[in-house]
């Protein structure tokens, strides 16, 4: 059988290669001790390369999902559905299923230069085959659906959690749940759910623009093979187009790229190759190429630097340094400060005492000794707890805190508003003097 040009298919699958020992390695990277990345809902962090940021500072976050959506738009307005054809997960997994396992493993289907034919279940053996890839999958899908979830939960942790998957249902639910829908719609559903369920298809044309780089046919050269919507016959083709149709054959989103673009072209270039292949032998260049509409009516360079995609760098840009910025000066420790319902307590000695529920968190990735004090007022002074206490790296303890004043008060009005004093609080780790937090807190005593 005659093969095609792979120029590209060969550049896609080393990119498949990157992209999926990327995604698979990510969730074992670890720094000082911290994942690389992580959104953890079971203990409330996000991790992010090696720094940990509690519930209370998912500040960053805001920033970082600007980023990801702007960058997507500028991929987008950039080159198109370069995403879905080169490292979208879906388009590497029917890879997997349809020309690894289905076309060279079993011989389901007689060629991956062929993906409109689908495979004859009509013999026993072929139903078989057929069952066996999906068995074959079911497991990779296994693999693909826990490797997704360790990016939510640890691997250690997640392993544990499986061998005691009674006291943990919610994951094991999730896990079953991925496995079976990657199974289903991988080995059924197929390029469909790029067509009518992927919304990513729908962004696109609005991102669009003369300038995106996208797969194109050059009608000038070809001529149109369209008329009205009906399919010209090869003798009605008036240009270089020979109408072998090989381009057709191999698009897996069943579509003809001669049309013009189309929502359900993925970019994968597989019809490139096969017009190469053609063309090549007919010492003419390719009429199919990776290209843009502007570039390819005046015979230029695509423009990758124009209005539009300066702009969505600028405000990547801003949206990393902001996040960036914000990582650096992250605190190691959290503190919250809250006075309990009683406003005050005059004890024998006629002094006066507050009381403070203070939670700690230790955010760093090390244990830290922890005391605190009261700034810029000598009057006051801590009567409980009186010994510094020690959290492990992530570990919270809330504490009951007492304060009172030195001096005895020996008379005390009747007055019927209470004196309020604002007061600081500076919590610090005694064995690290950069780590510290002041709050600001207020002490109420009788006039």
């Amino acid at each position: 059988m005659e093969r095609l040009n792979s120029y590209f298919r060969k550049k896609r699958y080393i990119m498949y290669l990157i992209t999926t020992f990327m995604i698979m390695v990510i969730p074992f990277i670890k720094i000082n001790g911290n994942q690389i990345f992580l959104l953890s809902f079971d203990k409330k962090q996000l991790h992010l390369l090696g720094v940990v940021f509690d519930m209370q500072e998912l500040y960053v976050m805001p920033f970082l999902l600007i980023t990801l959506f702007v960058g997507i738009f500028f991929l987008t307005t950039l080159a198109g559905r370069i995403w879905c054809g080169w490292a979208c997960p879906h388009t590497i997994f029917r890879v997997i299923y349809r020309d690894i396992i289905e076309t060279k493993i079993l011989g389901l289907r007689k060629s991956i230069e062929n993906k409109q034919i689908n495979p004859d279940l009509s013999t026993g053996i072929n139903k078989f085959k057929k069952i066996l890839g999906i068995l074959i999958w079911f497991i990779l899908s296994l693999i693909a659906a826990s490797n997704f979830l360790f990016y939510f939960v640890p691997p250690n942790d997640f392993f544990a959690y499986m061998s005691d998957y009674h006291n943990h249902m919610v994951l094991f639910i999730f896990l079953v749940a991925i496995t079976e829908f990657l199974t289903l719609e991988i080995a059924f559903v197929g390029e469909n759910f790029c067509i009518y369920v992927c919304p990513y298809c729908r962004v696109q044309s609005v991102l669009y623009d003369n300038d995106t780089k996208t797969i194109i046919y050059d009608s000038k050269r070809g001529s149109a093979v369209y008329k009205n919507g009906t399919l010209l016959d090869k003798k009605e083709i008036d240009g270089e187009c020979i109408a072998c149709n090989k381009c057709v054959r191999v698009c897996p989103t069943h579509i003809d790229i001669r049309k013009g673009l189309q929502l359900e072209c993925i970019n994968c270039l597989e019809c490139a190759d096969a017009c190469s292949s053609v063309m090549d032998k007919l010492k003419k260049k390719t009429l199919i190429s990776w290209s843009s509409t502007n570039a390819l009516l005046n015979n230029n360079k695509v423009r990758y630097f124009r209005g539009k995609t300066i702009g969505y760098i600028l405000v990547i840009a801003i949206a990393l340094t902001i996040a960036i910025t914000l990582s650096h000066n992250k605190s190691s420790m959290l503190l919250n400060i809250n006075r309990t319902t009683e406003s005050y307590k005059i004890l024998e000695n006629g002094e006066i005492e507050n009381h403070y529920i203070m939670l700690f968190q230790n955010t760093d990735n090390k244990p830290h000794t922890y005391y605190f004090k009261v700034l810029d007022n000598p009057n006051l002074e801590i009567t409980r707890p009186l010994e510094p206490f020690t959290l492990k790296a992530g570990e919270k303890a809330k504490k009951r805190v007492f304060l009172k004043t030195i001096e005895q008060s020996n008379a005390i009005s009747n007055a019927s508003k209470d004196a309020i004093i604002p007061i600081k609080i500076m919590a610090y780790a005694i064995d690290d003097e950069k780590i510290n937090i002041t709050k600001e807190s207020i002490f109420v005593y009788p006039q």
